[in-house]
């Protein structure tokens, strides 16, 4: 049995050694490439440069180019990568700007985003999140980061505006948006879709437990779904609706996070969030709910769907603009 332990011990120490050693050799050749590239796209950029004449001369180098390195080292030099290595140049004029975790691909995506900032956030987010190049397109695409009420300043959120979104995307789940959708339904299917789902809900979360039993002097509760948020250090607790919102389910969340406070939250926790998910809102209980001036409690809507692009942007405009409205009222109050 010792001898088994023993071996047991040296395989987990060289099955360490040898993953430790394909890490570094994908890091170092994923650099070179990144590197060649970027290289590349820089020659590409500076012949192009010195007027309309020098451009005109661009494109006539980057056909001949093209044709020059495809015949002598085959695939991965024709028109369209070229012009994709200029752009990333153009994107990252700065080598200590690439973050060479990323892959060619993540670059190809990125380069694509035409604000700076916005390129710039999604850059550090697929990096420090360790976003696919699928989950990478499927974020871009559903505007990640216009869906946040607030987008993070710094690496990490520093506030609860800088973790909810609204509207929130659930295409992963494949369910159908015919209003038969059961709440149980709903969370079977994102708890069934963990990964999906926590990468959804945005950076830091960690999913605790679903239909948490809490236990009161004379009642039982059952939250939905609890989470743990380890940069704002708090509990996030989420209640699903397959409705609009109503003041009940406002007045139920608004219950379950002071009870939470009390019985749940530990002396090095910040206060507990509470999230309702719901199929609409109704602007008229948001502003005259505890919605209106608890910090602590948001109301979101969840789409099943990935709405088309202009759908979306009206969406996540509509509920910008009654932010803002609520806001300027608090400070005349």
């Amino acid at each position: 049995m010792e001898l088994e332990s023993k071996h047991n011990d040296v395989y987990q120490e060289v099955k360490r050694l040898i993953v430790d050693a394909q890490r570094r050799v994908y890091t170092s050749s994923n650099t070179i490439l990144l590197k060649l590239y970027w290289d590349i796209g820089e020659q590409i950029v500076e012949v192009e440069q010195g007027g309309k004449e020098r451009a005109a001369y661009g494109k006539e180098i980057l056909k001949s180019l093209s044709e020059q390195l495809s015949v002598e080292f085959g695939k991965g030099f024709d028109a369209s990568n070229l012009r994709n290595m200029r752009q990333f140049y153009l994107s990252y004029q700065k080598w200590d700007a690439v973050r060479h975790k990323l892959s060619w691909t993540h670059y190809r995506i990125l380069s694509r985003i035409t604000d700076e900032e916005e390129r710039n956030s999604y850059t550090l987010l697929a990096d420090t999140e360790n976003w696919n190049t699928r989950e990478l397109q499927r974020n871009k695409e559903s505007m990640y980061l216009g869906r946040m009420l607030d987008t993070p300043k710094e690496s990490t959120p520093q506030s609860e505006s800088e973790i909810i979104k609204d509207p929130y995307i659930f295409e992963f789940l494949g369910m159908k948006d015919d209003g038969l959708l059961k709440e149980r339904e709903l969370e079977a299917g994102l708890i069934a879709h963990i990964k999906s789902f926590l990468m959804e809900m945005g950076k830091g979360f960690a999913f605790v437990e679903s239909q948490q039993h809490v236990v009161t002097d004379t009642s039982d509760f059952y939250i939905d779904l609890v989470f743990y948020n380890y940069y704002l250090k708090c509990f996030v607790l989420v209640d699903l609706k397959t409705t609009k919102l109503t003041h009940q389910a406002i007045g139920q969340m608004d219950m379950y996070v002071r009870m939470y406070d009390d019985l749940k939250r530990g002396d090095a926790d910040n206060a507990t969030i509470g999230l309702v998910l719901c199929t609409e809102k109704d602007e008229t209980i948001v502003k005259y709910s505890v919605l209106a001036e608890n910090q602590k409690l948001f109301a979101s809507k969840y789409r099943l769907y990935l709405p088309k692009e202009e759908e979306l942007k009206e969406l996540i405009e509509r509920d910008r603009q009654q932010i803002e409205l609520n806001n300027n009222k608090h400070l005349w109050k």
